[in-house]
């Protein structure tokens, strides 16, 4: 016996739209690993509209023993706001001997370096530089 569905989608085929629309990530959110806390501190920065760092960023701060210091902070925010009235996207944002490449639209520093850790002195990626 075979039924005719009249246009309407079967359970079947609903599960299947909802399972399809879930892998694709429309509904869900990517948390790269990170723990409760950091989700927390980083919805509250981007709240605020301050520069937050990513995991990959904190690790090279760390283990390159690089710490800001509140006035170099506030330049960092400073130059993403900057480069974000520029338009800029991927800016590089030097701060005394440090530099950050910052991924404008999240407000989040990807990666940062010391001068000594620079010292090529090619950026790629990036679509301008303001140096604060």
């Amino acid at each position: 016996m075979q039924v005719q569905n009249k246009g309407y989608l079967s359970i079947e085929q609903l599960q299947d739209q909802y399972l399809k629309q879930n892998k694709s990530g429309t509904s869900q959110v990517a948390t790269d690993g990170q723990s409760f806390q950091e989700i927390l501190e980083n919805s509250r920065a981007r709240a605020q509209g301050q520069v937050r760092f990513s995991k990959h960023a904190a690790g090279r701060l760390a283990d390159r023993n690089i710490e800001l210091t509140s006035g170099q902070m506030e330049r960092l925010q400073e130059g993403a706001q900057k480069a974000q009235m520029k338009g800029i996207k991927e800016s590089l944002v030097i701060v005394d001997q440090l530099a950050f490449i910052v991924n404008i639209p999240n407000n989040t520093v990807v990666t940062a370096m010391n001068q000594q850790d620079a010292a090529e002195n090619v950026f790629t990626n990036i679509d301008g530089a303001v140096i604060i």
